[in-house]
């Protein structure tokens, strides 16, 4: 069927482009929906009915420490100085930056925790803003992942495999759901960097890469301040309509040469062209925030008036939300408190507690919320034990992959419900355990597509997001 329909669209591109050039953009426009229509019948998508239209992924890129947020262990304090119990290690695997180690002193957090909403979920001070929506918000504080360091536990998260080289999230929904705003990109990806200093983890671009699926589907990145988009505007003396001509004419060439190929590679271009030229007209207004009212600014923090802080970048993926973007990913960096932490974390938590919750009061505000998943987490989690000498104060905590915490509101997900535990030292999960490959099955259920059913051929084999693991979450379902 694809293919036919793909003869379709070239017949319908041979009158259209031997004709005049203002016929262009329409026929391919014409052979790009044939073409994602075909996509999205061949995989008979969505599978049923969905209960979120879009994502809205709020990445703490680094690892925050659940001990010190949200997964509160008063045993920590009663046991303080202890060495962690082999018992409970368990022999498990230690980065090399506390393998060598002479003692693994079990640390409480310093921050004080109090009990929120009709649920009684814990936060710690120093997420007070997000204590206000505990009852729209759905944790999981079972969370865990396969690896020890960053980049392998980034590029799982978002690819499900530690190696690079397969499409991202944001890819797999470009390619399977399409866009529902031809003016913006599908997948639209924000980076903020942290006030924590100490340590600023690398974002490969790799990580909103569409991999193996055609190019077309990866993320495009907008940059804070500035031009949003990189080589957007036209140069300096061409006018709309001359951009308009050049575009027609280059349409033509490159379709001509598409047919006679038959490189997909080549359309992809032709219609990343078109895309930037409705983005000539839709970024303008959507970057400009000047017809937020004032009580939005009061809400989202000050910061939400700076271009590329992690306040404005919530504030814009509100605003992308609203005009159908399907997939938008803020990573916000600095969360990697090897050491300072009692001085780093506070500051980023100062950076994103209010915009975070903002965000989600915001789209609960507009209607949005029903719709839209938000989901907040970090690649991993941190250890009870401190890295460091304990009595100097300047410690922190080291990488843990065997429990974390990640919260979700909306599209579909139980406000107030907290799933999943972890052993009294927050050490080891205790039950309900949900892997990385779990979320993101649940991530594409709610969306309307089993992930098991959800694949991409290449080189003789079915891929898919989840690989051959993988289960939905069903117990955080509405």
């Amino acid at each position: 069927m694809q293919n036919e329909l793909k003869q379709l669209a070239d017949r319908q591109t041979r009158r259209s482009f031997l004709g005049s050039a203002g016929v262009a953009v329409g026929a391919l426009s014409l052979h790009t929906l044939l073409a994602e229509s075909a996509l999205a019948k061949e995989q008979s998508l969505p599978h049923f009915s969905p209960k979120a239209k879009r994502i809205i992924y709020l990445c703490q890129s680094g690892a925050p420490s659940q001990h010190d947020l949200f997964d509160y262990k008063p045993a920590l304090l009663a046991r303080q100085g202890e060495e962690l119990p082999d018992s409970i290690r368990m022999g498990q695997r230690l980065t090399t930056m506390t393998a060598d180690q002479s003692s693994l002193p079990l640390t409480p957090s310093l921050y004080a925790f109090s009990q929120k909403g009709e649920s009684g979920m814990w936060f710690s001070e120093l997420v007070s803003h997000q204590a206000k929506i505990a009852d729209q918000m759905c944790q999981i504080r079972s969370m865990h992942t396969d690896a020890i360091n960053h980049d392998p536990g980034m590029t799982m998260l978002f690819t499900g495999h530690q190696l690079p080289g397969r499409p991202s999230l944001g890819s797999w929904l470009s390619y399977g759901l399409g866009s529902e705003n031809e003016e913006l990109p599908t997948f639209v990806v924000l980076v903020s960097q942290g006030s924590a200093k100490l340590s600023q983890q690398p974002i490969f671009d790799r990580l909103w890469s569409s991999g193996f699926l055609p190019s077309r589907f990866q993320g495009v990145r907008f940059l804070g301040g500035g031009e949003p988009v990189l080589y957007l505007n036209s140069p300096a003396g061409i006018s709309q309509a001359d951009r308009r001509r050049v575009l027609d004419t280059l349409a033509k060439m490159n379709l001509r040469q598409a047919q006679q190929v038959g490189d997909p590679e080549i359309e992809t271009r032709v219609s990343q062209y078109e895309m930037a030229y409705r983005m000539q007209m839709s970024i303008p207004q959507l970057t400009d925030f000047s017809d937020e009212p004032e009580a939005v600014f009061t809400a989202y923090g000050e910061d939400a008036r700076k271009p590329g802080s992690y306040a404005a970048n919530c504030l814009l993926a509100r605003r992308l939300a609203e005009r159908g973007v399907r997939y938008i990913q803020l990573f916000h960096r600095g969360w990697d408190q090897h050491r300072s932490l009692t001085t780093q974390l506070p500051l980023q938590c100062r950076d994103t507690d209010q915009a975070s919750s903002a965000l989600v009061s915001d789209l609960a505000r507009l209607g949005l919320l029903e719709d839209t998943l938000v989901v907040w987490g970090g690649e991993f989690g941190r250890t009870a034990y401190a890295q460091g000498n304990l009595s100097t104060g300047n410690y922190g905590r080291d990488h843990h992959g065997r429990c974390f915490t990640t919260w979700l509101a909306g599209g579909g997900v139980k406000g107030g419900y907290v799933h999943g535990s972890t052993d009294e030292l927050g050490y080891n999960i205790a039950e309900d355990p949900v892997h990385v490959h779990d979320l993101n099955a649940t991530l594409l259920h709610l969306l309307g597509i089993d992930h098991k059913k959800f694949t991409y051929r290449f080189q003789s084999r079915d891929y898919r997001l989840t690989d051959i693991h993988g289960k939905v979450v069903e117990q955080i379902l509405t």
